[in-house]
């Protein structure tokens, strides 16, 4: 049975970058953007599940397509995970989406996944400029499908229309089984995604991108459930205490210890 698997992604300022607060908004437009480093996992879990079911290039009969919000720059992350080997990618991009958190980015990916028929949805765990971590069980919630979070490991079995995961936790290791259509979240151990080839960039720039306004959701309305309403950089670290060995450096950590209350 062919599979339809959806990725989400994002595009997200490089983290090496300097981040600003402009107006409650993260400064987008004046720092390097990047693919958020995260999704590079749920991209290729995709496309091993694909490769391991029959493939989705060259008449494979899976189809692994990205889906984003952003601006039309976001277009340059698209562009890698379609050199990694997606087939295709959706990017809805409207200046009315402009401040939208995480319950409208949830909405808005949810709407897209409906109208695409999808077997399975592939998220990273989190985005790398707002670290939440609630996308992808919003996104399950809004469609109705089971959400398996946090995977270390994926199977499926395309004939019975089901997907497995492993999931480490403070508890131990669970198992979980869902059939489709269900969301899916990848941690980093899952795997090691692939470079793009050179022939993987070149064909990437012949792939699809279907870039979409807001109006094309069918929502009636983007507003944002939460503001920042105000916001303050990060205070330089304090100079950290250095201790002298003069046969009295126990004692003086212990009163250290003491006075942070953390004995």
């Amino acid at each position: 049975m062919p599979m339809k698997i959806a990725i989400c992604v994002k595009q997200v300022p490089d983290s090496w970058a300097e981040k600003k607060m402009v107006d409650g908004l993260l400064d987008r437009a004046n720092v390097d953007a990047v693919l958020n480093d995260l999704d590079e996992y749920a991209v290729e879990e995709a496309l091993r599940l694909a490769e391991a079911h029959g493939g989705n290039e060259d008449g494979g009969a899976n189809t692994v397509t990205l889906i984003s919000m952003g601006p039309e720059r976001a277009t340059e992350a698209i562009r890698k995970a379609l050199s990694m080997g997606a087939n295709d990618a959706i990017l809805i991009s409207d200046p009315v989406l402009v401040g939208a958190d995480a319950l409208v980015t949830a909405q808005v990916l949810s709407s897209v996944i409906s109208q695409g028929a999808f077997d399975i949805v592939i998220c990273g765990t989190e985005s790398t400029d707002a670290r939440m971590s609630v996308v992808p069980a919003m996104i399950s919630e809004k469609l109705g499908w089971a959400q398996l979070t946090f995977a270390s490991k994926v199977e499926v079995d395309p004939a019975a229309s089901k997907l497995s995961i492993t999931r480490v936790t403070e508890a131990g290791v669970d198992e979980i089984t869902a059939q489709f259509p269900c969301v899916v979240s990848v941690v980093e151990k899952i795997n090691e995604p692939r470079y793009p080839s050179f022939k993987g960039i070149m064909a990437a720039k012949k792939k699809t991108i279907d870039i979409r306004g807001f109006a094309s959701t069918g929502i009636e309305s983007p507003t944002a459930w939460t503001t920042v309403i105000d916001s303050a950089p990060r205070p330089p670290r304090a100079a950290g205490v250095v201790v002298t060995d003069d046969g009295t450096a126990s004692q003086k950590l212990v009163e250290f210890l003491i006075e942070k209350k953390l004995i």
